[in-house]
């Protein structure tokens, strides 16, 4: 009986001793397989981050970090100063000496501190920058709220821009090509959808260009011609106005009560269009480098600065002056009311032509990041020129279709000035700025941004109303494609 038990009991011990070992052999297996495991998802955790860095090498706004601080001015400048500015003195015939110089004033203070505080928060996270507008928006509210809230309206602003330099780059070479032909018989009459179509078929080659530094040129071009433009349309509206001393009526536009109302909020869709540069402004950012030592927003900013000077030098002289010298008779464009010397007219028009080919650039390149990355990143087709080539071509040729179908100049100044360019310059960098860095309650930075988000909410409800009974009115007697 002790034999047996003896027996059992060293059989149990040699099952134990056993079983023990092959644990422990499993163990000793099962670690190094998953050290070959974590070995290997090292491998591809470092493949997929190496892949990563290369396309965000390719996309257009993180390809190149080598910008100084006066491309940030000329950019800046070039993104601001655009066509809007022709239609500030017909803004002020809509309102008024005083409510005109008033909003022009307050928009210019609102938006340089909305524009300052995207500078600032470009790289509030130690080590990250926020390289678009978006990603912004992302860390603000979320990565989903963020998308849907931040990349309707940007694309809005961005691809009405787009299409509204499409309208005035055709415009105004109509009107070169009018001025020029004036009292000569062997000229003919051109529709303007081909106009429209000559400024695109420039935008077509430009447009594949990779990044902001490869159109830095033609960005700083379209800066100069921006400001000779400008230069012209006031000191010409001078002359004028010495002439036609005490023959002009500063009456409002409108005579009835609803067209006063209208044409009130369609000024100031028109003046929150001229103050359009903070879609692009993180972009631009992106391109200049940064380092612990001397952060991109120091450059950024001095940048900035002299940019909204060289702003505030055209904005204020052109719509005073040009509302001075032609009071309630100023066209939407006063390049169109200005019709001598017609020599300087058909130069300046020319070079409103020349300063929207590289402002439809500025603003083209987020889209084609956009587009770019949702191609590469989200339906993985490999980064190179066929999906630059089709994307970019297709993307141009989408805004000339709609600006040749739909050209009124006017009333897409004041509708898309309201309903796009409110939110993401004037109180969508307040909200992100209170979600983010959270002022003590009724603080002056609290105050501050709540003032500018009810008046920038007030003009995204307001502003549209009066741009889309123009856009109708314009509609009555216009024939599409003529």
């Amino acid at each position: 009986m002790g034999l047996v038990v003896l027996h059992l009991v060293s059989l149990y011990l040699y099952r134990c001793a056993y079983t023990g070992g092959a644990v422990k052999s499993l163990n000793r297996s099962s670690s190094a397989m998953a050290a070959r495991a974590n070995k290997f998802g090292e491998i591809s955790q470092e493949g997929r981050r190496a892949q990563e860095r290369s396309v965000d090498d390719w996309l257009p706004i993180t390809s190149s970090r080598n910008a100084k601080w006066w491309y940030a001015a000329f950019h800046n400048v070039t993104a601001m100063v655009g066509a809007g500015v022709l239609s500030l003195p017909y803004a002020m015939s809509e309102l008024g000496w005083g409510p005109g110089i008033a909003v022009l004033l307050l928009s210019w203070i609102i938006t340089l501190y909305t524009l300052w505080q995207m500078v600032e928060m470009h790289e509030m996270v130690p080590g990250k920058r926020f390289d678009r507008y978006h990603e912004l928006g992302q860390y603000a509210f979320g990565e989903k709220l963020g998308l849907w809230i931040v990349v309707p309206q940007q694309l809005v602003v961005e691809v009405g821009l787009n299409i509204v330099y499409m309208v005035t780059g055709g415009k105004s070479l109509s009107k070169f090509h009018d001025i020029i032909c004036d009292g000569r018989n062997d000229c003919k009459k051109i529709k303007l959808t081909y106009f429209t179509m000559i400024f695109a078929s420039v935008q077509f080659v430009l447009s594949q260009l990779p990044n902001f530094d490869s159109i830095s040129t033609i960005s700083l071009a379209a800066a100069i011609m921006s400001i000779c433009y400008s230069t012209i349309a006031w000191g010409a509206s001078v002359d004028k106005g010495w002439k036609a001393a005490g023959h002009v009526s500063y009456h409002l536009r409108e005579t009835t009560a609803a067209g006063r109302v209208f044409g009130f909020f369609e000024a100031l869709g028109d003046v929150a269009f001229a103050y359009a540069g903070h879609n692009v402004v993180l972009e631009i950012q992106a391109t200049i480098p940064s380092t612990p030592e001397k952060p991109s927003k120091n450059t950024m900013w001095k940048g900035v600065v002299v940019a909204y000077v060289i702003i505030a030098l055209h904005y204020f002289p052109v719509a005073l002056i040009g509302y001075w010298a032609f009071g309630n008779n100023v066209d939407d464009n006063i390049l169109i009311t200005l019709k001598k010397p017609s020599w300087l007219i058909a130069i300046a028009n020319m070079m409103v032509v020349l300063h929207v080919v590289g402002s439809y650039q500025v603003y083209a390149m987020p889209v084609f990041d956009m587009i770019e990355m949702v191609l590469v990143k989200k339906l993985r087709f490999p980064p190179g020129l066929p999906v630059r080539l089709v994307a970019r071509t297709a993307y141009v040729a989408f805004t000339m279709f709609i600006a040749i179908t739909f050209p009124f100049f006017g009333g897409l100044l004041g509708f898309f000035g309201g309903f796009a360019f409110a939110p993401t310059t004037y109180f969508l960098p307040c909200i992100m700025w209170l979600a983010i860095h959270k002022p003590k309650r009724f603080s002056l930075s609290w105050c501050t941004n709540w003032i500018c988000i009810v008046l920038g909410f007030m003009l995204m409800i307001l502003s549209p109303i009066g741009g889309l009974r123009r856009i109708i009115k314009d509609a009555q007697t216009y024939s599409f494609y003529s």
